[in-house]
């Protein structure tokens, strides 16, 4: 074999963290399937909020995991490893996949369990399946898993707008909720969220509203069943009276703090109150394996993209070549991909980026800007970066 394909190019950080300006197109090892995994030549993969913070060195990839950023991608099977799990039969070379991954994501290939990929229907582009993994796991997660949604239940969904929030508020809707409502920052931004085709039935400005207030004025009084949350100490207390008798909030981050002042715990007590905190990367693979076979047998095939008539859609911001992969970031970090200018075609503000493959299985374009390909984004959790 040829030195080169023992390495790949991959996104790298100069002096392992840094700025966005930090990051480069370099070489790095190739990795192999080992057993269990498939080795999966990239197509897309997403930019989330936690690569930002990974690339900073304030979030460390898992333990066994690989230290180049991005966790959810799509692209094609080019090898099975040794496998003992019975999953082996059920993949060939050439299958078209999503995936979720502890990380390894920028790169040209990233090797990673047969559990942990679901099969890319025809109707999603690469960059719609690369925007697909880590949001909607999270949010099926923090709605359906923890937050035990049933027909009829009032939701509350704070971030509304982003890409996990968007997520949580379709999957509401499917799953039967009565009222969803969703708190934002501008009216812009809530009324986009109510004319979505399963968006939110109601809204609220937290900078200009008590959205619990709003919740029991919607409610009659009832208050909400589920919360997701990812706003933290501002909001904790109003959470608190927003929910309604054996209400459950899942906190998904910690935005506004970690520490609130002063509570009152009595309602958590009398209302019997469920309230957990999760995250999705540092979870074991047997429990990440569970969810996302339950989300692929529940939902996934009721997604489609923004064009598509699915009742759940992806929607993406932007798209851009992975040679922009540091313009990517700064967009993100600012906020850009979230502000309601930036929604063109009446699209959320996910990020996503893409990379466009020669036919005999080469890659075109380098790390000096020359590569054909686009990065798609869209809700502000997520992006994707096609090869």
């Amino acid at each position: 074999m040829s030195q080169q394909e023992f390495t790949m190019r991959a996104v790298l950080i100069k002096g392992d963290q840094g700025s966005a300006e930090h990051l480069y197109i370099g070489t790095a090892p190739r990795p192999t399937a080992r057993t269990g995994e498939v080795l999966v030549k990239i197509k897309a993969f997403g930019l989330n909020r936690m690569d930002i913070s990974q690339r900073e060195g304030k979030y460390p990839p898992p333990a066994g995991a690989s230290t180049i950023l991005g966790v959810e991608f799509s692209g094609t099977i080019t090898e099975l490893g040794p496998n003992t799990d019975g999953y082996r039969s059920s993949w060939r070379v050439g299958d078209e996949v999503l995936g979720l991954a502890g990380g390894g994501a920028y790169a040209e290939y990233i090797a990673v369990k047969q559990t942990h990929i679901i099969r890319k229907p025809s109707h999603l582009s690469w960059a719609e399946a690369a925007s697909i993994p880590e949001v909607f796991l999270t949010a099926f997660q923090a709605l359906v898993v923890i937050g035990q949604i049933k027909e009829n239940d009032n939701v509350l969904v704070h971030a509304g707008a982003s890409g996990v929030g968007v997520a949580a508020i379709q999957l509401a809707r499917v799953y039967g909720a009565h009222n969803v409502i969703a708190t934002t920052s501008t009216q812009e931004k809530i009324d986009w969220l109510l004319g979505l085709p399963n968006g939110a039935t109601h809204g609220a400005n937290y900078k200009t509203q008590d959205f619990a207030a709003v919740v029991k004025d919607v409610t009659q009084n009832k208050g909400v069943d589920v919360v997701i949350d990812f706003v933290g100490q501002s909001h904790f207390t109003k959470n608190i009276d927003a929910l309604a008798v054996d209400g459950r909030m899942t906190m998904l981050a910690l935005l506004s703090g970690t520490v609130v002042e002063s509570v009152n715990l009595a309602p958590i007590l009398y209302k019997r109150l469920h309230i957990e905190g999760s995250t999705l990367r540092s979870r074991s693979l047997a429990y990440q394996t569970e969810l996302i076979d339950r989300f692929r047998r529940e939902v996934f095939s009721k997604i489609t993209g923004e064009d598509g008539n699915g009742p759940i859609r992806t929607y993406i911001y932007k798209v851009y070549p992975w040679t922009e992969i540091s313009a990517a970031h700064i967009e993100m970090e600012a906020n850009k991909n979230s502000t309601t200018r930036s929604y063109p075609n009446n699209t959320t503000n996910t990020t996503s980026t893409t990379m466009s493959g020669q036919s005999n299985g080469s890659t075109k374009g380098s790390g000096n800007g020359t590569s054909n390909g686009g990065v798609k984004g869209g809700a502000s959790s997520t992006g994707a970066v096609f090869f």
